[in-house]
């Protein structure tokens, strides 16, 4: 099993711009695997996450992970296309699992890619999809969700999140 740390905000390597990936081979594959399972073992002990990115490991390649409905890999991801509408939302990360951001996202997206043998794709997504696709790719040019924050009183603990949305009974 390849579980390894996940870097945390403040550690440089979270704001690396990444390298595109020019071999499709066996440390590739090793990569994706790592991904895989550290995505995996963050999801089942914190109770959240649907994505991660080669930095978050401190691998610095564009490369990222998805579980979203079924595993996907974006290998040298381009966003080609933003809608104008936007959404605004609560975003979490496993880089600063505590906290929560609120952020402003495209409300779809398109993005070129490849996958992990190497093949050209294209994935067009929209509403929570869209998010996780954005708040990904970001991590590849060193972006946090920190710095997209609304303002500095758009940040929230997530025990804070979590009492407030019982105590009021709707999701913030």
């Amino acid at each position: 099993m390849g579980v390894k740390p996940i870097l945390l905000l403040g550690h440089p390597g979270l704001r690396t711009r990444c390298r595109r990936v020019t071999v499709f081979d066996a440390e590739l594959r090793r990569v994706v695997r790592d991904l895989r399972d550290t995505l995996r073992d963050a999801r089942a002990r914190r109770g959240f996450g649907r994505g991660i990115a080669a930095p978050q490991i401190g691998v610095p390649l564009r490369v990222v992970y998805l579980e979203a409905d079924a595993p996907l890999v974006l290998v040298n991801p381009v966003l080609r296309m933003r809608s104008r509408a936007r959404m605004t939302l609560w975003d979490d990360c496993f880089s600063f699992p505590d906290l929560l951001v609120r952020v402003r996202r495209h409300l779809s997206v398109t993005v070129d890619y490849r996958d992990a043998d190497g093949a050209a794709a294209t994935i067009r997504a929209s509403g929570p999809l869209s998010e996780l696709v954005q708040h990904e790719l970001d991590h590849l040019d060193g972006v946090l969700a920190v710095d997209r924050a609304l303002d500095a009183r758009h940040m929230m603990l997530r025990a804070e999140y979590e009492r407030q949305r019982r105590t009021s009974g709707i999701p913030l």
